[in-house]
């Protein structure tokens, strides 16, 4: 089966799952108004009855039951859209690799440096959301949580990479992987900059795996970088990292640094 005929399916799949998530969401929200009108009736009546009592125990459960089957739905819905989010990057990253011209093959364009930014930071908004269960911690990569000791990141994975630049100093860029020689203890990243268009061979110890999910502060503040934390956050309108300090801690999706004019598309623990 091609990616693209099994994209199709899963969109269709997704758009099934949707359409079961508004229906339960329609059947917890008429029990929910049962709830409110009976407790308007309590108000009214100023007591508290057996029967109002025995009422309101089983709506209430009834409103728990609903209200984890429609968590359930949707974290079928999140599995779903992972999975074609992964089949896409597979396919992005083979039309890549496929793309190796010959001297007759007409030259590619490069991106032109505003799509490039845009892209990116189109990247970073559509990051998906860690949603665990109750009682379970942000995994590695989430967040300000950093990878294990023995993590190795993917083909596609976007890092953070120290070269050498052209004057001899160096720097942190965004990068994407290529592959990892197990052997060598060594990684092949290509800059994100189509502009640069180099190939870098790097040690771990020079490479940093960007966050693979964002944390919700209102859930996992534990898993968000802290005031005052010294980070590498992406320069506006560049592909480069400079070194930052956090002054306010992110309420929704990005963390407020001192220098820049704008959010940068993604931040990492130095």
């Amino acid at each position: 089966m091609s990616a693209d005929t099994k994209i199709a399916e899963l969109l269709t799949e997704l758009h099934q799952l949707i359409k079961q998530t508004q229906e339960e969401r329609s059947r917890s929200e008429h029990n929910l108004l049962n709830i409110q009108k009976t407790h308007e009736r309590m108000q009214t009546e100023n007591k508290t009855s057996p029967y109002y009592r025995t009422k309101l125990r089983g709506l209430y459960t009834t409103a728990k039951a609903d209200a984890e089957a429609e968590c359930s739905i949707l974290r079928h819905d999140l599995d779903k859209i992972a999975e074609i989010k992964s089949l896409l990057e597979e396919r992005r990253i083979a039309a890549k690799m496929a793309g190796v011209y010959s001297d007759s093959d007409p030259p590619r364009k490069t991106m032109r440096r505003g799509v490039l930014m845009t892209l990116l930071q189109q990247s970073a908004m559509t990051l998906p959301l860690w949603i665990g269960k109750p009682g379970e911690s942000p995994p590695p990569l989430c967040g300000a949580v950093p990878a294990s000791g023995d993590y190795v990141a993917k083909q596609g994975d976007k890092v953070a990479a120290r070269v050498k630049a052209v004057d001899g100093d160096e720097q942190w860029i965004l990068a994407e992987v290529v592959s990892y020689s197990h052997s060598a203890n060594k990684y092949e990243v290509d800059d994100i900059d189509e502009e640069g268009k180099e190939r870098h061979t790097l040690s771990r110890r020079r490479i940093i795996p960007l966050p693979q999910w964002k944390a919700n502060p209102e859930t996992d503040p534990e898993a968000l970088f802290s005031k005052d934390q010294l980070v590498l956050a992406l320069y506006p309108q560049t592909t480069c990292f400079y070194r930052a300090l956090i002054h306010t801690p992110p309420h929704r999706r990005f963390h407020l640094l001192e220098r820049p004019s704008q959010s940068p598309a993604w931040a990492g623990a130095v």
